[in-house]
Order: structure tokens, then sequence, then C-alpha cells
């Protein structure tokens, strides 16, 4: 499970930004999760919960915000939420493409007491 060496590299990356202000617990962590990038959710959730086992995580709360995928059509330039993982234009048939949206994975904001 990668989830777990994730959470635990976003919670380093925490915990420096927490220290730099001079914060002495983080309350809460925001991230944002893109649907295509290679994160499971839930799995990253489970993971978390073993990272709270650790006294100074336990009062954490992790916030996930889920990104679906977005795309825009190289031929007709149309934004659109790709079915599959081909991302066929629904408006054109055209098959090339640009991911706006769904591969992040990005902390979004640290809450510090």
């Amino acid at each position: 499970m990668h989830e777990l060496a994730l959470i635990q590299e976003l919670c380093a990356l925490a915990q420096a930004a927490a220290e730099q202000q001079g914060a002495t617990r983080i309350t809460q962590l925001w991230l944002q999760v893109g649907d295509r990038c290679g994160v499971d959710a839930d799995a990253l959730r489970l993971a978390f919960a073993v990272v709270q086992e650790q006294h100074c995580w336990r009062q954490t709360h992790l916030n996930l915000e889920l990104v679906p995928t977005q795309c825009r059509c190289h031929r007709c330039q149309q934004p659109y939420r790709p079915e599959d993982v081909v991302a066929l234009c629904p408006h054109c048939g055209g098959l090339e493409c640009d991911r706006l949206t769904g591969q992040e994975l990005t902390l979004m904001a640290v809450e510090v007491a």
C-alpha cells in the first residue's frame, strides 16, 4: 500500500510547515486527490488512521477533496469529463486531449494550533 508512504510524506511536509510557523499542534489537513492520480482515497484514509496512532497526530482531522478528471479536446476545444481511461471526446470523438484536472495529490492547507 503506497498510500501509507504518501501520507507519511505529506504529514512530514505539514509538520515542517507547522514548525516554521511556531505551531505546537496540527488540527486539520486538507488534501486534493484527483480521481486519476493513482491514489485510492479510501486507502489514504486508512493510512492516515495508522499515522494517527502516533501521539502527535491523534487530534488531527484529514479532509479529502476528491477532484474529478476534466479534459479539453484538442480538436474541438470543448471541456468534458471522460467516461473511461480512454478520454474519448463526447462532442467530436477526438482522442487527443489535455487533462485539466484529476491528477492532483496536493496538500492544500494545514490548520495549526
